[in-house]
């Protein structure tokens, strides 16, 4: 009788193993393991990668390296295209409150390769601002690793102060902007500043109501967001 591989995709470790007694301490126990067995060693590198490729959440970095590390071995070609699924990261946000101040929400989009997650929550008492601000917050402290990042908003507040570095201007001269006021929000620019120092992150300008899909489904979500009944606090700015 031959000798199997074992090729784990979901499991307390991850990864290729040589004997069933290796593999089956993998998975038992683990709800939802996902594994297979192959004859040849190449086959199950081949369904580990497409398993990477179709997966609809995140994949740790430590399985696409081991993976890139068996096709090196066996000399399959294009391991390139495992980068993809734990690769650029898309987010849309958007956020509102109406009137302004008022009643406000955010939401978010979130995708990598073929995962996708949506986020939303709805205040109280609030502004437009705030809630863009913290639509933006909540998008990047949803990463469980430090992340490449393109990030498209409809606001301008933001956009203009991080790429344009007035928040940092203000941060550097004590939080005063230039004519000596202390400029809104800084309970929620100190959070977003240590963010954008974890993650590296590329804003992109767009014009809200102009018909672009995922900012209208955040549009969307932040209108949801409004309705619901236990609406949260945003203490920020009950105490400013």
């Amino acid at each position: 009788m031959s000798k199997k591989v074992y090729a784990v995709f979901q499991g307390h470790q991850p990864g290729i193993y040589n004997s069933w007694d290796e593999a089956s301490e993998q998975v038992k126990g683990f709800k939802g393991a996902i594994y297979k067995s192959f004859p040849r060693e190449i086959e199950a590198i081949e369904w580990l990668r497409e398993c990477v490729l179709q997966a609809k959440e995140p994949v740790t970095q430590e399985l696409i390296d081991l993976i890139k590390n068996h096709i090196d071995k066996v000399g399959i070609e294009s391991k390139s295209s495992l980068s993809d699924p734990n690769g650029e990261i898309i987010i849309h946000t958007d956020g509102g409150a109406s009137p302004n101040p008022g009643i406000g929400g955010y939401g978010v989009v979130l995708q990598r390769g073929h995962w996708r997650k949506e986020l939303s929550a709805g205040y109280k008492l609030t502004t437009n601002n705030r809630m863009e601000m913290m639509a933006v917050i909540v998008a990047l402290q949803a990463l469980n690793e430090a992340s490449e990042v393109v990030l498209h908003t409809d606001s301008k507040y933001i956009v203009d102060s991080v790429s344009k570095r007035w928040v940092y201007g203000w941060k550097k001269r004590g939080w005063k902007k230039s004519d000596g006021k202390r400029p809104e929000n800084v309970d929620l620019w100190e959070i977003l500043i240590a963010l954008l120092e974890r993650h590296q992150v590329e804003f992109r300008w767009v014009k809200g109501h102009a018909g672009n899909t995922e900012n209208e489904r955040c549009d969307a979500l932040v209108a949801e967001a409004r309705k619901y009944k236990n609406l949260l606090v945003d203490t920020g700015y009950i105490s400013s």
